[in-house]
């Protein structure tokens, strides 16, 4: 937390406040900030006018998102410290085990004389990637091992294995929403998250580390926006199960690798996560073969790191807005922004098919990829997709909404 002042400064958090009307607890349903912070905040607010005090809590939100996001990523590694461990980023990762890309025999015999051992060696062929699994030896942290590695393989790629985690969350039983079909979508799209339940599958489901696939609640909504836009051809990669080191690089890079296989057009993923060069590879590689990735910006807020994979180069990178088409406050940010798209004050199916409120970026990101599925043709899919956004804010692109909202009539609400 110490670079967050300056960290809040690059991102504009000004801007934010201008573009954003309500402020953090009540976009969110939290209590306002009390104690100490309350009071001294309460005694300037009144000498301050509606632009300033809209600012000050703005700054004060995204310090609380950023918070929140630190606290619970320590609770990740906490409750699960024989599976996950902090790389040299400080970023969550497997534990004990490093990926090198495309190594050599000479490579891995060389890491293995330092102590490093072999846990495994694939090749991802649709994607051209080859992956070897480094166990790290015994008792030597990651990060430490991470620092080994590179000195002992200066001209190799060196990748931990991070963990991605949902960008959404689900909040309460709901009504259904009200009847309304939107046209159909026959072109196939891919989705990686956790699995679906049984009401939710249109298409293969696949699962990508131990345990799955397994129907989980977010799997399950981000699939259900995905066909009540009118996506008719799912094809879900479950990258979670019951691993609790799920969502990792790695078998995000194998859902890419078997979606690209069965010729998914369109590529849906509501996860975030640090940069990884073995998923950087994997996106980079999936896009040559003319795949369009649509990724969620997370909802750790503007102060949080850039959110990955959604800031990949060639991924489309969607944020959430209300009811009322504002910014979702807790929105994250990545290096580009292209859309937004409803995600919130709206509903989606659970794991057992029951109707729940869902609220994130997680939710966004189905639907933009629902038309873009919708207008694929190729080279021309992007142009079309900004044809039918809808400019919102300042006139032009912009950082809060990108180039305009996408599917704005797709929100299903109570």
């Amino acid at each position: 937390m110490r670079n967050l002042p300056a960290i809040l400064m690059a991102l504009g958090i000004a801007a934010v406040a201008a573009c954003v009307a309500t402020p953090v607890a009540a976009q969110l349903g939290v209590p306002g900030l009390g104690g100490a912070v309350g009071n001294v905040l309460g005694t300037v607010d009144r000498a301050l006018d509606p632009v300033e005090q809209a600012t000050r809590q703005t700054v004060a939100g995204a310090t609380m998102l950023a918070e929140r996001r630190v606290a619970r990523l320590s609770d990740l590694v906490r409750r699960n410290r024989d599976s996950i461990e902090l790389d040299d980023g400080g970023s969550p990762a497997r534990k004990g085990e490093l990926l090198l890309l495309d190594a050599t025999d000479a490579d891995i015999a060389t890491a293995q004389g330092a102590g490093f051992t072999l846990q495994g060696r694939e090749t991802l062929g649709e994607l051209g990637i080859g992956v070897v699994r480094l166990g790290v030896p015994h008792r030597m942290p990651l990060a430490r091992a991470q620092e080994v590695l590179h000195k002992l393989l200066p001209q190799a790629t060196v990748a931990p294995d991070n963990i991605h985690l949902p960008a959404g969350s689900s909040a309460g039983a709901a009504r259904g929403p009200g009847a309304g079909s939107a046209p159909a979508i026959d072109t196939q799209v891919g989705l990686i998250d956790g699995g679906v339940g049984s009401g939710a599958a249109a298409g293969p489901v696949r699962g990508f580390v131990t345990g799955a696939p397994r129907a989980s609640d977010h799997g399950s909504a981000t699939a259900s926006l995905l066909r009540s836009a009118g996506v008719r051809r799912i094809a879900v990669a479950d990258v979670y199960g019951d691993d609790p080191a799920g969502g990792n690089a790695l078998a995000i890079s194998r859902a890419l690798d078997w979606l690209i296989g069965i010729r998914a057009r369109v590529i849906s993923i509501s996860l975030v996560g640090p940069r990884n060069p073995l998923l950087g590879q994997a996106i980079a590689a999936a896009r040559r073969r003319g795949a369009l990735i649509v990724a969620a910006v997370g909802n750790d807020g503007p102060a949080a790191p850039s959110a990955y994979p959604a800031s990949y180069p060639g991924v489309i990178a969607v944020t959430g807005v209300d009811g009322d088409n504002r910014a979702l406050i807790e929105a994250g940010r990545a290096l580009h922004l292209d859309y937004a798209a409803p995600g919130a004050d709206m509903v989606a199916a659970n794991a057992a098919g029951k109707w729940v409120r869902v609220r994130g970026t997680s939710y966004a990101a189905p639907l933009v990829a629902a038309r873009a599925a919708a207008l694929a043709s190729g080279d021309n899919t992007i142009s079309a997709l900004d044809r039918e956004a809808v400019d919102l804010g300042r006139k032009g692109p912009d950082p809060i909404y990108g180039r305009g909202l996408v599917c704005g009539s797709c929100r299903r609400s109570e």
